[in-house]
């Protein structure tokens, strides 16, 4: 748009002077060599703007595409994948992963030995624009250049962290993680029965300063192509039985 400026601003110094003009048209390799007035020049250069603008707004104008609680108009951050399979459920949803960012503690290499299909899958993320960070441990991923800034995300989500890992999780996510009124909120996914009930996740929440607004039941069949993995040991590759489980929701508290 500048140089097209420019070429108005250029002809406008020589109003009485019949001037070439090269226009660049919506963005596609299409020319127009015209010989113009000046008055002409003023009317091919608005209707030019009106165009180029229409078009812009055509291109911004996206549409919503949803997965459950997740849409495409939404910066998300994934943490704690195994194989990449639940970031590649919600990109095959939207048709595109540029509004991603997965993330895994292991190493590009440690991923390829420890899962068949994570190569794949990461290399699908990424050429429908996902960002794919490795080696993010909870604890400190605030402090990762690569995952992000303070209060950037509309959603983080982590499903089926180990105990010792929530709090860490919480307390790192409450920083990434938009503030309630913007709509950003924090996602655990884990199992409900007992002994998992045992670890009274809306309390751990509370004490690292978020509040649970929602439990929503959590079905693998929802997220067509996601298989939860161990992650760990001789079976990282092996999904286990989910049973039960929930999406436990929360939200910064506005005081803490």
């Amino acid at each position: 748009m500048n140089r097209i400026l420019n070429i108005y601003l250029s002809n406008y110094i020589n109003a009485h002077k019949v001037r070439r003009v090269k226009l660049l048209v919506n963005k596609q390799n299409q020319t127009f060599n015209t010989s113009l007035t000046h008055a002409s020049i003023n009317t091919y250069v608005y209707q030019f703007i009106c165009r180029y603008t229409w078009c812009e707004m055509q291109t911004n104008v996206q549409e919503t595409k949803r997965l459950r609680h997740y849409t495409n108009k939404q910066k998300i951050l994934l943490v704690g994948e195994g194989d990449f399979s639940f970031s590649l459920s919600l990109a095959r949803a939207f048709g595109s992963a540029s509004n991603l960012t997965a993330t895994s503690l292991d190493t590009q290499g440690e991923l390829e030995q420890k899962f068949k299909n994570g190569k794949a899958n990461v290399e699908e993320l990424e050429r429908l624009g996902c960002s794919v960070v490795y080696g993010v441990n909870v604890h400190s991923m605030i402090t990762k250049p690569s995952v992000g800034g303070s209060a950037i995300y509309d959603r983080v989500i982590f499903n089926f962290p180990t105990h010792e890992l929530v709090r860490g999780f919480m307390k790192s996510a409450r920083v990434l993680v938009k503030d309630e009124d913007k709509g950003g909120e924090i996602h655990v996914i884990h199992k409900t029965e007992y002994p998992f009930s045992e670890w009274k996740l809306k309390t751990l929440g509370e004490k690292e300063g978020l509040d649970l607004i929602r439990e929503v039941e959590f079905c693998l069949s929802h997220y067509p192509g996601y298989f939860n993995k161990r992650g760990s040991g001789g079976y990282s590759d092996s999904s286990f039985p989910v049973g039960k489980s929930s999406t436990f929701m929360f939200t910064k508290q506005f005081f803490y």
